[in-house]
């Protein structure tokens, strides 16, 4: 388990160690002596700062929900046709998702059991419904083939990208990103950022933009 070192707590790192426990533990498997123990501090320590458990979850989750929903106010995921548009926002989910991945992978895995993991879910779905409205305009512009139902397909497109948590590792001896649980491919080489990015985007949009 990721444990911190004691002379240097801050905020931030007990809200680190507190996301990968939350990850490795599940939620609701964690206890307050859990990251106590993984922070190196005390309860009490923690309690000064925080209300509880369940206040560093809502700030991990905002972190997530922050940077995606900060895409869509970006000015190249408001100007253009709604294809161009999908294809930056679905280039930045990824980007975004890799940066952030402790946080991503967090808050795709809450289950809707505290008042926190529900609103998270509920603001996932807004973000999700705001994707979809892309496509569904791209589709009315002719931009994307018509014959796939927009829900799915938006689904599909999810689907593809929230399934980077499960094997992308940020950090290799290289310094490259990696690809786990792959045959035949180490944990801790292969596709770099950009590379998976591109190649999210080469297998969304070449499924989905209309043949000429």
């Amino acid at each position: 388990m990721t444990t911190a070192k004691r002379d240097t707590y801050t905020p931030e790192t007990l809200l680190s160690v507190a996301v990968q426990v939350f990850i490795e533990r599940g939620y609701d498997g964690t206890s307050m002596e859990h990251l106590s123990k993984a922070a190196g501090i005390s309860k009490s320590s923690i309690y000064h700062h925080v209300t509880g458990k369940e206040e560093l979850l809502r700030r991990a989750v905002s972190r997530a929900l922050d940077e995606l929903f900060g895409i869509l106010d970006e000015e190249h995921a408001r100007v253009g046709t709604a294809a161009e548009r999908l294809e930056y926002v679905v280039r930045r989910m990824v980007e975004v998702l890799m940066a952030e991945l402790p946080y991503v992978t967090l808050l795709l895995r809450v289950r809707g059991n505290t008042g926190t993991e529900r609103w998270a879910l509920e603001r996932r779905r807004e973000f999700d419904h705001r994707v979809a409205a892309l496509l569904k305009d791209a589709a009315a512009e002719g931009d994307v083939r018509a014959d796939v139902e927009v829900r799915l397909a938006t689904r599909l497109v999810f689907g593809m990208i929230n399934s980077i948590v499960e094997w992308y590792r940020p950090e290799g001896p290289d310094g490259r990103g990696g690809v786990s649980g792959v045959s035949g491919v180490s944990g801790t080489s292969g596709a770099g950022e950009h590379e998976v990015v591109d190649a999210v985007a080469r297998l969304v949009f070449g499924g989905l933009r209309k043949a000429s």
